[in-house]
């Protein structure tokens, strides 16, 4: 991406925090790429959370917004929508890869359409459905809240005695609840920056899964990358970016898949706005890739001029 400059961007405020069960990730990711794009020469500040951002905007104070809002509003397509009727260009994911993606089911849902892999799974919003889904599609299952991201509210049932508080769990968050097929393989995450699939990653925590802790705190998880070579990454890079544009993602996010015993890839959702902290993926394939971190925040900051050059209102 070619620019005249950081002048080009105008004032850019880097949305973080909100009031969504990741505000805590969302505020470390936007502390990183603030200073990312401080030192890049970028005139930007901090705005924390869509109340503040609506000011911001109405008082002239920006002409840009670096949206690393994770979760909720930030991912779900009303941050995306608010900039769209502003007009005020915007990094990621539009409205509708924006509030797609956030909806794991639904999300699963375009890709069967396509004939994209995905585990098989079932919707469950009822109480007397879930023993019933559960003897369907056989354990082990995963279950989940099928709009939360960061692993929260996610278990991985084994016996049939531990499908109700799996559920208490899940149902601590707003809507729907998406039990699915438990993949018996490894973990493996791709970054997608504008059309350009980043090397896969192989994660492996020390413990028995990559769940919050894994994620966010613990420092003896290891991450292997590139994660596949020759043939088997090409496959899982050309799968990953099929399923970000088919979903409806543009600008720069990460794909979540994992593979089994046999080889084969499965899709497992979408995020169009990644973790960028100290623990987080997608800086880690871009330094793979000879991206350091703050040339990744100020490409991820060009690809709002992509959009905006092609007419678009972001």
């Amino acid at each position: 991406m070619s620019t005249t400059g950081p002048a080009e961007f105008g004032r850019v405020a880097v949305l973080m925090g909100g009031s969504s069960s990741e505000r805590e990730v969302s505020l470390d990711s936007g502390r990183n790429c603030l200073q990312a794009l401080l030192r890049r020469g970028i005139d930007a500040y901090a705005v924390d959370g869509i109340g503040d951002l609506v000011k911001e905007i109405a008082a002239g104070n920006c002409q840009r917004v670096f949206n690393i809002l994770h979760g909720g509003d930030g991912e779900n397509g009303v941050v995306q929508g608010l900039l769209e009727a502003l007009h005020v260009p915007y990094t990621g994911s539009g409205v509708l890869g924006a509030a797609l993606t956030l909806d794991k089911i639904r999300t699963k849902q375009v890709w069967l359409s396509l004939g994209l892999p995905t585990p098989r799974y079932a919707r469950v919003s009822d109480a007397d459905e879930i023993h019933r889904a559960a003897s369907e599609l056989e354990l082990p299952l995963i279950i989940k809240p099928a709009c939360e991201g960061s692993s929260v509210g996610i278990s991985r049932v084994f016996r049939p005695a531990d499908l109700d508080q799996a559920v208490a769990l899940a149902r601590a968050y707003p809507g729907d609840l998406l039990m699915e097929q438990l993949i018996d393989g490894e973990e493996y995450t791709v970054g997608i920056l504008g059309e350009q699939a980043l090397p896969s990653i192989r994660i492996t925590p020390a413990g028995e899964y990559y769940d919050y802790h894994a994620k966010y705190v613990a420092e003896d998880t290891q991450y292997l990358c590139p994660g596949l070579q020759g043939e088997a990454e090409a496959e899982m890079l050309t799968l990953s970016l099929q399923a970000f544009r088919a979903a409806g993602c543009e600008g720069w996010g990460r794909v979540d898949l994992m593979r089994d015993r046999r080889g084969e890839n499965y899709l497992l959702e979408v995020n169009t706005t990644p973790g960028m902290t100290s623990h987080s993926l997608v800086p880690k394939a871009a330094q793979a890739f000879g991206i350091d971190f703050d040339e990744l925040v100020w490409r991820i900051l060009g690809t709002s001029l992509v959009r905006e050059r092609a007419g678009g209102a972001h």
